[in-house]
């Protein structure tokens, strides 16, 4: 049996489920709605405050949709309800971000600004040049904006120069050893 699938998601004050024909699941919250349609093996099932994720039988397909389709509920509900936050740090002399109207503007070293637009449903917030944090209610999209803006300029091994995420750690390489001058 699964150990994440089997663990019933508890609904909190203020947040609606509801499941639909062929699995079809929207959360309601005070920050916003999010609609997923589940694999139609599973079985979901709303029991007052909590919901349910069974599978039907120990085939291999539907073990490993019992965990993930618990889990999406999951975040469904935890996104409505508390929202999601990925931070990011930038590092290098000279780069910096800033927020323009709905536009986050990047210097990174390019000769031009790097600009990105702020997607519906993501609120990209710069409380220090060199911090960006993405807010937001959809798990997913909001992990897929930070990596985008992390695509702009990765981390190099060498200087660490780049963005990075805040908790993650850059292996650092040694640089090129000088060969002795005659």
């Amino acid at each position: 049996m699964s150990r994440i699938g089997k663990m019933p998601i508890t609904i909190p004050a203020g947040v609606d489920v509801t499941i639909g024909a062929n699995n079809e699941v929207t959360v309601k919250g005070k920050l916003g709605t999010l609609n997923a349609t589940m694999s139609a093996d599973m079985i979901i099932k709303k029991d007052g405050d909590t919901v349910t994720v069974s599978r039907p039988s120990d085939v291999k397909e539907h073990r490993a949709l019992h965990g993930l389709t618990r889990t999406l509920i999951d975040n469904m509900v935890k996104g409505v309800s508390e929202g999601f936050k990925k931070e990011l740090e930038i590092n290098g002399v000279g780069y910096r971000a800033a927020k323009q109207g709905n536009k986050l503007v990047m210097n990174l070293g390019y000769s031009h600004q790097v600009e990105m637009e702020e997607p519906d449903g993501i609120k990209i917030e710069v409380p220090q040049p060199n911090q960006i944090v993405v807010t937001g209610f959809d798990k997913q999209k909001v992990g897929q904006i930070a990596a985008q803006i992390r695509e702009k300029r990765p981390p190099e091994p060498y200087k660490g120069k780049g963005i990075k995420y805040v908790e993650e750690h850059i292996r650092r390489k040694e640089g090129k050893a000088g060969s002795k001058k005659k």
